[in-house]
Parts: C-alpha cells; structure tokens; sequence
C-alpha cells in the first residue's frame, strides 16, 4: 500500500494508519510498514494482519466502543514483523474523510523508565553543569528541573498533527462557505430581507477561517520560509522587554544579559517575538512584589548531540535565549503538561492553555528547541535553542524614543490576547489607548468625543460590525478620522498599503506604522 494518510503524519517517526468501520487497513505511514512488514502495503483486516488475541476485545468490538469513548489513549497489543508481539500506548480517534468514517491509530512504546521521580517524570534534585567537548560554551542547565517526558512529548506531536487535519479541512468547508456567501451577496439587492442574516454568515465564516489560520499555524503547518528573515535574536529580545517596562510592573527587577556577538539566526520575526513575549508574559505574573527576572542570550556551540531528560539537541551551533523568575514555580504534578494544547490552571475564560502550546509550534517550526525547568516557590526557568549560522549581526539598537507618542489611539479588536498585546505596547510608548472588543463598542466610545482620538486602530475582520463597516460608520461622526487596519485575513489593504498592518506583527512594525499615519495625518 502506498503510505497515503492524508492526515499529515506519512513521515511521522511513529506507526500510524487508519482503518475503515468494517476493519480494513487503508493507508499505511512508513513507520507502520517499518514495525508490522510488508503486509501493510496491501488492503488486510485489522485481525488477520496485526491485531492481538491477547487484547480484551475483538477488533470489530474495539472499534465500536472508540466510536463512543472520549478517551482516545488506550494500551493495545500488535502482533509485528517476526511474529513477536509488542504493547503500545495506542491514541484512536475517528475522523470523516471524504463522507467516510475512518479511524486513525497511532502507536507510541512506552517510554524507559525515569530516574529518581513517577513515570514519565524526571526529577533532578541538584544542580548540574555540562561542559560541551570542543567548544568554549558551557551547556548549562542550572537548578531543580523536571522535564516533560517522550510520551508527553509523542502525545503533544499528536495533538499537532490531528490539528493540522482540522485546520485543513475546516478551512476547505470555509472557503465554500465564503464563496457561495459573496457570490449570492453580490447578485442580492441592498433592500433585500435576506442580506443582512447573509452578510452574517459571511463574517462568521471569516472570523472562523482566522481560527483555522491560528490552528495551521499551531500546528507547525505554515513554516513559510519567504516570511523568514536573518536576524539579530538581541534586537527581538529587546523589544520583547520593552513591553513590560511599565509603571504598574516597576516593581520588577530586570537583568538583561546579551551575547555581545550573537550568531545570525533565519526566523519570523514577528512570530518569534509573540513566542518571547507569552513566556515574559508568563514570568511577569508568577513573580511577586520583590519579583526578579533575568533574560540572557548566548553562543552555544555542540559538537555532539546532547541529552537532558527528554530534551534533545542535536549537534551544530545555536543561540539560547534564557528567561528565569524568581516567581511561583509550577508543581511537580502540573509541568509535564506545560506544552498541552488547551491545558491551563489559570482562572477565567481569558486563558485557553493555547501560551506555551503557541511557543512550543513556534520554536519546533524553526528547528529549535524549548525546555522549562522549575521549582515550586523557588521559580521557573524556560530555555530557548535556535539553529543559528556563525555569522555576526552588528546590533541595531532600535531608539524607543523615535517611535514614542503621546496622542490618543482607540484599539477595536475581538481578539482579547490581540488587544491586550496592542494595549500595551502602545501605553509602553506613552501613548493613551482606549480598547474595544467589538465595533459597536468603539463607535460609542468614538461618538462621545470623537475630536479625543488621534488615530484608529482596527482590525477589519470581526464578528457583528466588521471593520469596514466600523470605518464607514465613524467617518460619518468624523470625516477626516484618520484610520490603521490591521488583519491575519484580509491580505490586500483597504486603503492603500500606508493604512495597513499584517498581523501577526512586532511590537516596532506597529509603532513605526503608527507613526507613520500619525504622521501623515498631522501633514494632511
């Protein structure tokens, strides 16, 4: 059978295939061939080719009762190539492909037991320092760790990949959902008693393709290389920084350490610095009132691969980026599950357990690697390593002081974690910024005081009142309001390209463009 999952996971480094609901083994990945022999490559039943007599139930019966469990990791038998039999922890889902029902097994072994703590869960009680043969950089990795086990981390991979099948095919029934909207919406009269229940669905289709976008991106489905620039880590370290120098956090004590030479490293800029500031973010609210945090960059060099729990780095040159609190820690039970999609012990609906998940796709999608150690009141320290080339980028200092403003700014986003962001960014500059999480809510802020605000900041793809229509509607109140779109959706500008900022974007593309129309709009 030619390995053809249509589920992402062809090259995956564990056994995965599906299964039709009367039993037949469809597709097939490499791995699979690898374990089970040359079987998989035809058609066979599940029993007569790999299933075990010593699991409890019957294939037929097995899959029956998937259909209706929610709990997709289960322990199953195989019978693999040379007739022995193997245990695997086996996660089965059911997927529909096509209008067919399919289930997706993937195989994962169990996990070499860990030293000193529980399964899967490896406790270091002393501090440990590595020196790296060959190079003149210590690998260190300093005080109490526990690190997040290979079976968390095959788990967390196969969250990953399901995700992408998600993002795939909920973004193929969205682009249908948009087409036949705007198609019907274009041949419609403006009178008609149906368009504006269309021109809903048309706008809840949008915001869910920025949902499927979120989820590709995720699921290290975008590793698009033309967004990738080579880059100074320290410059997005700084900015990083930046945002959290604010008054209400002076009570933190910041240590910013830079490697003096960094090595250049090819990234997305704009989302590597998301992927900083959600673990500063994370630092800043562990930390109490005599809170400290210390970030640090440097070379490393490794001639040898190197192993630490679960964390594995292979040989070459990197820059680490190193950020440590002296804040809450994070308990023994709750760290292997750091890097889970949707996992958080954070109150309120705010926080979905998407933080550490974002960084984790993020830092994997550009080869690099991320560890977290930590201590129950004694802090958390979070490890970044990027592929780097040993080529020195001058450091381009950006001066803060250009960007800064002191004019009145309204924010309109549906995104919370957008808006909060955006928020203070631009306080931290000394901006004064009113937010709003929706159309309606920024016109009646604007309508009060329309002469307040300086510039409008919306995003042009919301639910209720889009951001067009937002525009539209405050230009009545004030004609010559000047305006800043910002969309991940929406790629050709409404204006022109002077009034538009792609997201996801650094903290400095979005001063430097609130600058820039500020500007324009003082001239005009």
């Amino acid at each position: 059978m030619k390995p053809d999952l249509g589920f992402a996971l062809d090259h995956a480094a564990w056994p995965a295939f599906s299964v039709d609901d009367s039993g037949i083994v469809r597709h097939a990945n490499q791995a699979s061939v690898h374990l089970f022999g040359a079987i998989m490559e035809g058609e066979p039943t599940l029993s007569a080719a790999i299933w075990s007599a010593e699991n409890d139930l019957k294939p037929e019966e097995f899959l029956e009762k998937s259909e209706r469990s929610s709990t997709p990791m289960r322990e199953l038998k195989f019978r693999v190539k040379g007739g022995g039999t193997e245990r695997f922890n086996t996660c089965v889902c059911s997927v529909v492909r096509e209008g067919k029902k399919f289930f997706l097994f993937q195989l994962f072994r169990d996990p070499a037991p860990a030293t000193g703590g529980g399964a899967g869960v490896h406790h270091s009680t002393a501090a440990a320092q590595r020196k790296v043969e060959g190079g003149d950089t210590a690998f260190r990795m300093l005080g109490s760790s526990v690190e997040t086990s290979t079976a968390q981390k095959q788990k967390l991979d196969c969250a990953l990949q399901l995700a992408r099948t998600v993002a795939l095919d909920f973004n193929n029934a969205l682009t249908t959902i948009l087409g036949h909207a705007s198609l019907v919406l274009s041949k419609m009269e403006p009178s008609h008693p149906w368009r504006n229940s269309l021109s809903e669905v048309e706008k809840a289709a949008q915001r869910g393709a920025e949902i499927a976008q979120d989820l590709a991106a995720f699921s290290r489905q975008e590793q698009d290389a033309q967004a990738r620039t080579t880059s100074n880590l320290n410059d997005l370290v700084r900015c990083a920084v930046d945002v959290f120098q604010r008054p209400n956090l002076s009570h933190i004590l910041w240590t910013v350490q830079l490697e003096k030479q960094p090595y250049t490293v090819r990234l997305d800029e704009a989302k590597m610095q998301r992927a900083f500031i959600k673990i500063l973010e994370n630092a800043v609210e562990a930390v109490g009132r005599d809170g400290r945090i210390t970030v640090h960059t440097d070379n490393r060099n490794l001639d040898t691969p190197v192993k630490s729990g679960a964390v594995q780095i292979a040989a070459g040159s990197y820059v680490c980026v190193e950020i440590a609190d002296n804040g809450c820690g994070i308990p023994f039970d709750v760290l292997p599950h750091v890097f889970e999609p949707f996992f958080t012990t954070k109150p309120g609906p705010e926080h979905r357990g998407l933080g550490l998940a974002w960084v984790y796709g993020i830092v994997t999608n550009h080869g690099g690697t991320v560890s977290v150690s930590s201590l129950p009141n004694q802090g958390t320290t979070v490890r970044v390593f990027l592929p780097a080339q040993k080529k020195i980028l001058k450091d381009r200092p950006t001066r803060v002081e250009d960007l800064r403003g002191d004019q009145t700014l309204l924010v309109v986003d549906d995104d919370e974690m957008v808006l909060s962001l955006s928020e203070m960014i631009l306080t931290s500059a000394g901006y004064k910024v009113w937010a709003a999480a929706n159309g309606q809510r920024a016109l009646e802020l604007f309508s009060h005081a329309p002469s307040r605000f300086d510039l409008v900041i919306t995003d042009l793809a919301m639910p209720g009142m889009s951001g067009r229509e937002l525009i539209e509607r405050l230009r009545r109140v004030s004609p010559g309001v000047a305006v800043l779109c910002t969309s991940g959706f929406v790629r050709r500008p409404v204006e022109s390209d002077e009034n538009f900022l792609a997201k996801p974007y650094t903290n400095h593309e979005l001063l430097r463009k609130v600058k820039q129309v500020l500007s324009r709009a003082e001239a005009s």
